[in-house]
């Protein structure tokens, strides 16, 4: 942490200048850098300076009778395991401290042109994400789906409850490649499909999002899909469009037509949210793209491919021979090497 730590020897010189109050718009802001800089480096130092004295500690230990030596050992082993532990906990709050990563999140998947071999993809995402929800013990619930033509899904709407379910999916976003033999082809020929994944932190409290009740249109419908002889009678179905944006959000999971609206509104200000989000990053990346990509929905993240049984993330340059268990929802891997990336990026701005 040499850069933090000389940028903060810089702001304590000036803060400690006869005149620093001066001008109290730039000691306001010398301020809140010197607080932001310490709050973030600090417990990194503090981590440094435990993990010297565990060294002090080996040292005495090795200094003192053969009789003595093994207590000291298992009293440094505990110390150390707990260290670690301490440190894994340091690393997630490090890496998902954005505003809304704690949040549970609603994730859309929306398949490709390709017609039938991309609708099968897009479901088989969808079998993907809720797979790995429910290794994490995650709730994960269908909101909306519109169902293929022959095979598979034309779009879905999941919503995934849980701490930090945002923090975790929110590298997803972007269009996923497949690569596969079709079954859906006679000839047995490969093809390349699409599907694309957008991931919204769910709109709690801590999000205000005002929407104007005159800039909506909600339009009611009959549900598709299963559900039985009432699905088929009732426009319970509900679909609501944000007129300023065109942002459209449905939902028909419900029997209630009251409950579907409740729920395509929340979906709604999720998506506005992200909009605006993704408008304030824009202007942040113009200057400078990260490692792990600008989040830019047109961007192709990730190639699943079949033949070979192998995955890229594109991002990050990274191939792994699992497919079959990255399709099981086997995530794992692939996320913490995004983070990992994402932290070195993190680690180089502080310097």
């Amino acid at each position: 942490m040499p850069g933090a730590q000389k940028r903060l020897a810089e702001l304590d010189s000036v803060m400690a200048q006869e005149d620093f109050w001066n001008n109290r718009e730039t000691a306001q802001k010398a301020i809140d850098e010197a607080n932001a800089l310490r709050k973030k480096a600090e417990p990194l130092l503090a981590a440094e300076k435990q993990l010297d004295d565990f060294r002090v500690m080996v040292e005495l230990g090795e200094a003192e009778p053969e009789t003595a030596q093994p207590a000291v050992l298992a009293e440094v082993t505990r110390d150390l395991e707990k260290f670690i532990r301490d440190l894994d906990a340091m690393e997630l709050r490090f890496l998902l401290k954005g505003p809304h990563d704690k949040n549970s999140c609603i994730l859309s998947i929306n398949a490709g042109a390709g017609g039938t071999e991309s609708q099968d993809w897009a479901n088989m995402l969808m079998r993907m994400y809720s797979r790995w929800g429910e290794r994490r013990r995650y709730k994960v619930e269908v909101m909306d789906i519109a169902d293929g033509e022959e095979a598979g899904i034309k779009s879905a709407t999941l919503q995934i409850k849980g701490h930090n379910a945002y923090g975790w999916l929110k590298t997803e976003t972007g269009v996923h490649r497949l690569v596969r033999k079709s079954p859906f082809d006679s000839n047995n020929r490969r093809h390349t499909s699409f599907a694309s994944v957008f991931v919204y932190p769910e709109v709690d409290d801590s999000i205000e999002i005002d929407i104007n009740p005159a800039d909506l249109r909600i339009d009611t419908f009959r549900a598709s899909g299963a559900g039985g002889q009432h699905i088929n009678k009732t426009d319970s179905a509900v679909r609501v469009t944000h007129l300023p944006t065109g942002i459209v959000a449905e939902c028909q999971d419900d029997r209630s037509q009251h409950r579907n609206k409740a729920r395509a509104l929340q979906v709604l200000a999720a998506r506005i949210a992200e909009r605006e989000r993704a408008e304030r990053s824009a202007k942040e990346a113009a200057a400078r793209k990260g490692l792990i990509g600008s989040g830019d929905r047109s961007d192709r993240i990730r190639t699943y491919n079949f033949p070979q049984g192998r995955v890229t993330d594109h991002r990050i340059n990274l191939t792994l021979y699992k497919l079959p268990m990255v399709m099981e929802g086997d995530l794992g891997e692939l996320i913490d090497a995004l983070r990992t990336a994402r932290e070195a990026e993190l680690l180089a701005d502080l310097e």
